[in-house]
């Protein structure tokens, strides 16, 4: 194996900690010795060891003088755990490869010296497009304090996301539906609007096998949701925030009573003002978003700029119908050169479906 496999199988690691380590990066370690892997470990629970010291738990040789492919450089700093730069250097490590930097102001480029400092050659950047891309979320939070946003919706091929009569289960495969709920996983929390609860009843969980379900967010400007709506009902087993500009406290009280935690923020626009409210769960250390609203939500939130990224699932079918929803309604843009755009797309089939997903790329920010 060469040096971009040892970082592969770390990213394989990796991955295995999505959704269980927010706000934490996912990181992978594997520790390489006479040309065979002798220990592997990843971050699997916020809180918990690094991946670098239970790739040293794991370890079924001595690691003196071993070679460690790790996905994002290590951290130097006490948190809830010791610093990994400590034991490398303890362990007698001989080389360190790295994917990517760590944007924390905390690390920065201090584990990568630290490292050198104690006679450890470290080599960086191994499939470093690959390790950056595991973590924008982390990377994104860590360096704006907000959450990564990413909007996701189902449509047809003719651009609808329900039929005229608004029905809309299923318009894609079960394939697409499974890779939702993955995304669910690695999202902190859910966003829907009001209306997606009112018209569909969501229970805005995670359906995987030993899943963690997101944390679940309302935009609900006059607190009209349902209080016999499923997310209110089991508002005391999954935490469900709804955010609104209502001030009723008799209102609020019938949520609270049923275990919902009330965001009020101010209004703009006639509607909870998104970007207030993405500052204040940032500040929860929700690390990210997946938005699945509807069309009004979803061009409110294109036009405060808070969203990063858009997933698009696109089925073969057409719906049809003058009056059938789309996926961005609104007043929507004026001119063809006003088109929110998006950058470092790719393109996947999933099952029948196709999956498009790019960065957004805004020209200038409304916030």
């Amino acid at each position: 194996m060469n040096n971009e496999e040892y970082m592969k199988t770390a990213l394989e690691l990796a991955k295995k900690g999505m959704g269980f380590v927010n706000p934490n990066p996912m990181v992978g370690a594997v520790i390489v010795k006479d040309g065979k892997i002798i220990g592997k470990g990843f971050h699997r629970k916020y809180g918990e060891l690094h991946a670098e010291r239970n790739a040293f738990a794991d370890c079924t040789a001595d690691c003196s003088g071993a070679d460690m492919y790790v996905t994002l450089e290590p951290c130097c700093h006490h948190g809830k755990t010791p610093p990994c730069t400590d034991i490398i250097i303890e362990k007698n490590i001989r080389r360190v490869f790295i994917g990517s930097s760590d944007p924390n102001p905390r690390v920065a480029g201090k584990g990568v010296r630290i490292l050198k400092e104690n006679g450890i050659k470290v080599i960086e950047g191994i499939l470093k497009k690959e390790c950056d891309r595991l973590n924008e979320i982390f990377f994104h939070y860590i360096t704006t304090g907000k959450p990564f946003v990413t909007m996701k919706y189902a449509m047809t091929i003719d651009g609808k996301i329900a039929c005229q009569n608004g029905l809309s289960k299923w318009i894609t495969g079960e394939k697409s539906r499974q890779h939702v709920h993955r995304e669910r996983l690695k999202h902190s929390a859910i966003m829907v609007g009001v209306g997606t609860v009112i018209a569909d009843n969501p229970m805005l969980n995670c359906r995987l096998e030993n899943g963690r379900n997101p944390i679940r967010i309302i935009c609900d400007t006059n607190l009209r949701t349902p209080i016999n709506s499923n997310v209110i009902k089991t508002a005391d087993e999954i935490p469900t925030i709804i955010a609104t500009c209502s001030e009723d406290r008799d209102k609020i009280s019938s949520y609270e009573n049923h275990g919902c935690k009330i965001m009020n923020v101010n209004k703009k626009d006639g509607h909870v003002d998104l970007c207030e409210l993405v500052q204040k769960l940032g500040e929860e250390k929700i690390d990210s978003i997946l938005l699945e609203g509807g069309g009004e939500l979803n061009e409110s939130a294109l036009k405060s700029g808070i969203v990063n990224k858009i997933q698009a699932y696109i089925a073969p079918k057409i719906f049809g119908g003058r009056d059938a929803k789309t996926a961005v309604s609104g007043v929507g843009v004026t001119c063809p050169d006003d088109a929110y755009m998006l950058e470092n797309t790719e393109i996947q089939r999933i099952g029948d479906d196709i999956l498009i997903e790019g960065r957004v790329k805004y020209v200038y920010r409304y916030n």
